[in-house]
């Protein structure tokens, strides 16, 4: 089992031994191609492109982001050259915000030698790593499937009990419905509490240490026994805050894979202001 999280200079030797597969999930909001756009100008050498709309999402579903079927999931896996041997680290510009969601998928699937690279990009050309424009060719590699686990939908969200915690990770100007760039309409779920994936990173975009994490989850109420559902826009940046969960040592909550997306295209409550 790899750890959650893994330093540019721990995934140095990984890389220099090809003994690891780097995924590339660089992604930005209105703008679909500048992603891969950035993989072609530079990556971490062996590293392959991951979509979020074509590779990380399905296209039937709730929310903007659904899940893809186990099985269409494996087939992308196999053609990044993961098989169930095979040690990952995703990812990308924004502190892991898009390789969580990665990381998530992979680990729901029981694929635990799996990482997020602590920092970005960012951090491996801080170590003097080098990047390269070079596509990497791989062999196909085999990938067995489960059922997702760890999901929950718009029905068991509103039928929550009453100590469970949502916790919502987009940004506070999102949540208070001060704008909303893409979805229906403005605001939150009633109850979510407002904890934006930033908070879990220091300046330099790595992650927080452990105890740091422990204290942020718990003066929201969140400790190791807590029941909590995490959401954000389209159930990817939730997946931030439940890697930080993990790093932090607090039990894995359930992801609403529709999240915002699919609440606020419902005629569901919605809340505004800061408080849930």
């Amino acid at each position: 089992m790899a750890q959650p999280l893994i330093t540019a200079d721990e995934l140095e030797p990984l890389v220099a031994t090809q003994t690891v597969q780097a995924i590339d999930c660089r992604w930005y909001l209105g703008e679909p191609e500048k992603g891969h756009r950035a993989f072609t100008e530079g990556h971490i050498p062996s590293a392959m492109y991951a979509s979020l709309d074509t590779d990380l999402s399905g296209h039937e579903g709730p929310g903007r982001h659904p899940l893809p079927s186990p099985e269409v999931f494996a087939r992308t896996l196999e053609g990044f050259g993961i098989s169930a041997s095979t040690r990952v680290v995703a990812y990308d510009d924004r502190g892991g915000a898009v390789a969580s969601r990665l990381w998530w998928m992979l680990t729901d699937q029981g694929h635990e030698m799996t990482s997020v690279l602590n920092g970005g990009i960012q951090a491996w050309t801080r170590s003097g790593g080098a990047l390269t424009t070079a596509i990497n060719e791989t062999l196909p590699g085999a990938f067995s499937t489960r059922p997702w686990g760890g999901v929950v939908h718009r029905d068991q969200v509103i039928s929550r009990s009453d100590n469970t915690t949502v916790i919502d990770a987009r940004s506070v100007e999102r949540y208070r419905g001060d704008e909303e760039p893409v979805d229906p309409k403005a605001g939150h779920i009633p109850g979510a509490i407002s904890l934006p994936l930033e908070g879990n990173l220091a300046p330099d975009l790595t992650f927080l240490p452990p105890s740091i994490l422990r204290e942020r989850f718990s003066e929201a109420g969140i400790t190791e026994a807590a029941q909590v559902i995490s959401q954000c826009g389209s159930g990817v940046t939730a997946c931030h805050n439940i890697l930080a969960m993990e790093v932090a040592g607090i039990d894995r909550p359930d992801l609403y894979v529709g999240s915002w997306s699919d609440w606020s295209s419902s005629d569901l409550p919605v809340a505004t202001g800061i408080a849930p």
